[in-house]
């Protein structure tokens, strides 16, 4: 029994120390690639930012916004019966809209990028590691992390808020079709309700989110690639793993970012914001 225990233990700890140092090397490797963004004004790495950016959101565009579109639909599609029983039927579009661009846009969004963008990621400075081409380039002198995480970072920041607004935009555009075609709720009715209710600070607060999920996503993706080892089997680790972390640190911070949002609304930030700016509270329309 003492032999079992003592096996756990090590197990266990061995575990703690692999998390702790990998936390540390995707801390320290966002760290370097924030501090060397600034090369990306170098031609040939804004080159490389514009493909990434190709790659990780243009390519990733029709997936999203057909996951956005549905995800309108079934959130109408499931609220808009209940409502309509208590004769509320007419706020299909404020919830809608709320819900899209404050919580299920960004999320979706990041979900969707975790496993296409982060995964592929991986996968290429995976191969790259193994291969023996990340040394190559350190030989030759060029940091690893200016030439192949800077560019993926960058882009991922931007693509990601990006996809988000086009997510929301079309979410709000399915989940209209299902209440003027199936809860018989007037497009005119819908949108009025959509523009009275979507104020800047909700949309400002989700774009936000999908920025943070957009650096997260590529700083994991990055840190397992350049670590993977042990050939074709590291690399579909460091793919797997890619995903798996991903997932986890958008639905977790998706959390704490939204107790945040919960925190600076009770202390009045929102209407100091509005008071002081004129936008935080301005209601679109």
């Amino acid at each position: 029994m003492k032999n079992k225990f003592t096996e756990f233990a090590e197990r266990l700890g061995i575990s703690i120390v692999e998390v702790v140092d990998w936390t540390g090397y995707a801390t320290f490797l966002y760290g370097q690639a924030i501090l060397l963004s600034i090369n990306v004004a170098k031609i040939r790495r804004f080159k490389a930012m514009l493909f990434q950016c190709w790659v990780t959101g243009i390519e990733s565009m029709g997936v999203t916004l057909l996951f956005a579109i549905f995800s309108g639909m079934v959130l109408a599609l499931q609220t808009g019966y209940e409502m309509k029983r208590f004769g509320a039927e007419a706020l299909i579009g404020a919830l809608v809209a709320v819900s899209m661009t404050r919580e299920m846009g960004p999320m979706m969004t990041a979900i969707i990028l975790t496993g296409r963008s982060g995964s592929a990621m991986a996968a290429e400075l995976g191969t790259m590691n193994v291969s023996e081409e990340v040394e190559a380039l350190e030989v030759m002198s060029i940091n690893p992390t200016n030439f192949l995480v800077v560019p993926r970072l960058i882009a991922m920041s931007i693509m990601t808020p990006a996809l988000t607004i086009f997510a929301n935009v079309f979410g709000i555009l399915g989940g209209s079709i299902v209440a003027r075609y199936m809860i018989n709720v007037e497009f005119s009715v819908y949108f009025r309700e959509v523009w009275r209710f979507l104020d800047l600070w909700d949309s400002s607060w989700g774009i936000f989110k999908a920025w943070i999920f957009g650096m997260g996503i590529a700083t994991i993706a990055c840190a397992q690639g350049l670590r993977a080892r042990n050939g074709a089997e590291g690399v579909g680790r460091a793919t797997r793993n890619a995903v798996v972390i991903g997932l986890m640190f958008v639905v977790s911070f998706n959390f704490f970012l939204s107790a945040i949002y919960k925190i600076l609304e009770d202390l009045g930030f929102k209407e100091w914001l509005t008071d002081t700016t004129g936008i935080g509270g301005a209601t679109i329309g």
